[in-house]
C-alpha cells in the first residue's frame, strides 16, 4: 500500500551528487520502510542526473523519481515545489522525509501547507511505533514517532502526526548514520514529466551566482578536539589548535564559545551547530549543556576535561579527567609526543 512507503526528497550538491544529508536519509527510510511492510522511494530534481541517479540504488531504494529538467537546476523553489507536489498527489507516500537544510526548510513547509499534513522539523529520531489519543482513545498503529528536542533542549518531544498523510519531517545533517544496505540492489527508475508554468512556476529568475567555498568542514572528521566557554579566551583556544594538529584532529567548539569570539561559527557543533560522530572527542571546558550533547554525543569515545566532576558531560564521557585544561592539555601533548619517540 501507498502509504507503507516512505519517500525522501534528494538534495543536489554543487557539484551534482547526491548530499550527504539525503543519504543519511536513505538509510534511515530504508529502515522505517522495511519496519513497515513498504517501499523506499527517493524523488531526485535537476539536470544532468544520470550518475547522480547511480548513487542511491546501494542504499536501498526500490524506486527512484527523476525529474532532470536545465529549469530545475540550480535549486529554486517555485519549480521544485510544482514537479514535487505532483509527484506527491499521484504517488501519496505515508512518509515524506526532507533535510533540515536551507532547502529543506524552504521546501517542506510549502508542500505540508499545500497537502494540508503535519510537519515537524528537525528530527533527532524517527522510528515506527502506536499512538493512542488520550482524549479519543483511538489507537493509531505503526505511525511515525518523530523524536526531536524542545524548550530550548531541556525536554525531548515524541511528535506524532497521525490523521493527516503524508507525515512528514525534516532531519538534521549527521543526525543518521549514512550506510550501505547492499551494494549490489537495483533500483526502479521512473522518469518524472516537468510541468512546469511558464508564469507563475518561474516567476524567478537566477542571472548569476556567487558560490563562496566553504572553508572549514568538521563533519567527517575522525578526532575532534572540542572547547567550551570554560577555555576562556581565543588566545587559549591556540592551544587546541595547536594539540589537534599533533594528534590529527580538528577544533571544534559550543555554542557559548562561538557567542564569545574564542572560535569561528564553522566550527560548532551541537543543536544549533553540526552533528558529528568521530571516533575521538576530547570535551575542554565543556559543561555539556543538552544542546550541545545532541550534536556529539554519538561519538565512539569521549574524553572529558574539566574542573567540576559534577559537569553533566562526565555522564556520557569514557574518561574524565578531572583538571584545569590549561594544565592538562600541555601534559598530554608532552606524553603524546614522548610515546611518538
Amino acid at each position: 500500500m501507498a502509504k507503507n512507503n516512505v519517500l525522501v526528497y534528494c538534495e543536489m550538491s554543487e557539484k551534482n551528487t547526491v548530499a550527504d544529508i539525503s543519504l543519511e536519509l536513505c538509510t534511515k527510510g530504508r529502515q522505517l520502510a522495511t519496519r513497515l511492510g513498504g517501499r523506499l522511494q527517493a524523488a531526485v530534481l535537476g539536470h544532468n542526473l544520470g550518475e547522480a541517479v547511480k548513487e542511491l540504488s546501494p542504499y536501498g531504494v526500490d524506486d527512484v523519481f527523476v525529474a532532470d529538467d536545465s529549469r530545475l537546476s540550480p535549486y529554486r523553489t517555485l519549480p521544485h515545489f510544482a514537479v514535487l507536489i505532483q509527484l506527491l498527489e499521484k504517488e501519496q507516500p505515508g512518509i515524506v522525509l526532507f533535510g533540515a537544510s536551507s532547502v529543506g526548510r524552504d521546501l517542506a513547509p510549502r508542500i505540508a501547507s499545500r497537502l494540508r499534513c503535519g510537519l515537524t522539523a528537525d528530527c533527532t529520531q524517527l522510528e515506527i511505533g502506536d499512538h493512542t489519543d488520550a482524549k479519543t482513545q483511538t489507537t493509531y498503529k505503526d505511525i511515525l514517532m518523530q523524536i526531536r528536542p524542545a524548550f530550548g533542549g531541556n525536554i525531548i518531544a515524541t511528535i506524532v502526526t497521525p490523521q493527516t498523510l503524508p507525515q512528514m519531517a525534516t532531519v538534521r545533517e549527521g543526525v543518521m548514520k549514512k550506510e550501505l544496505f547492499d551494494p549490489s540492489y537495483k533500483s526502479e527508475i521512473h522518469k518524472v514529466e516537468v510541468a512546469i508554468d511558464a508564469g507563475d512556476d518561474s516567476a524567478v529568475q537566477i542571472l548569476s551566482r556567487e558560490i563562496e567555498e566553504q572553508r572549514i568542514d568538521i563533519k567527517g572528521a575522525q578526532v575532534i578536539v572540542a572547547g567550551g566557554y570554560g577555555m576562556g579566551s581565543a588566545d587559549n583556544f591556540k592551544l587546541l589548535h595547536d594539540f589537534a594538529r599533533l594528534i590529527g584532529g580538528t577544533v571544534g567548539a559550543t555554542r557559548a564559545a562561538v557567542d564569545a569570539g574564542f572560535c569561528e561559527g564553522e566550527r560548532q557543533i551541537g543543536q544549533t551547530g553540526v552533528t558529528v560522530r568521530p571516533k575521538l572527542y576530547i570535551a575542554c571546558g565543556i559543561s555539556g549543556a543538552v544542546q550541545h550533547r545532541a550534536g556529539m554525543e554519538q561519538s565512539a569515545k569521549i574524553i572529558s576535561i574539566n574542573t567540576d566532576p559534577d559537569a553533566p558531560i562526565n555522564a556520557i564521557a569514557d574518561y574524565t579527567i578531572i583538571g584545569d585544561v590549561m594544565t592538562v592539555i600541555p601534559q598530554l601533548m608532552e606524553a603524546y609526543k614522548k610515546h611518538l619517540k
